[in-house]
């Protein structure tokens, strides 16, 4: 199984429009385009996997660049996602003490 990430993609593109430019290439398993958690909007960028792996290759290789729906779509194989841990970032808060203002 080869997970895609499609990224770039216009507000307006649906599930089925994706389903129809990656079918062109080979069977298409899933399309999940990712929406906003609060608002459920389209965040612009959404993944698509394909059970064939040359397929796949071909899809990225051919969709990379291509226009839909107004905008040249980003197309390549998705990473795992990083392990983001409890408590990463900037520290959420940990460690360095807030100094007090001096009036």
């Amino acid at each position: 199984m080869t997970n895609i990430f499609v990224g770039n993609l216009s507000y307006q593109t649906n599930q089925d429009e994706l389903q129809a430019a990656f079918g062109a290439f080979g069977a298409v398993e899933r399309v999940s385009i990712i929406t906003d958690r609060d608002t459920g909007q389209p965040r612009g960028f959404a993944f698509v996997e394909m059970a064939n792996p040359s397929e796949a290759t071909s899809a990225i290789a051919g969709l990379n660049g291509t226009e839909l729906n107004g905008r040249a779509l980003n197309v390549n194989e998705a990473r795992p996602r990083e392990d983001r841990g409890a408590h990463s970032g900037n520290g959420g808060g940990f460690g360095r003490k807030r100094r007090e203002p001096r009036w």
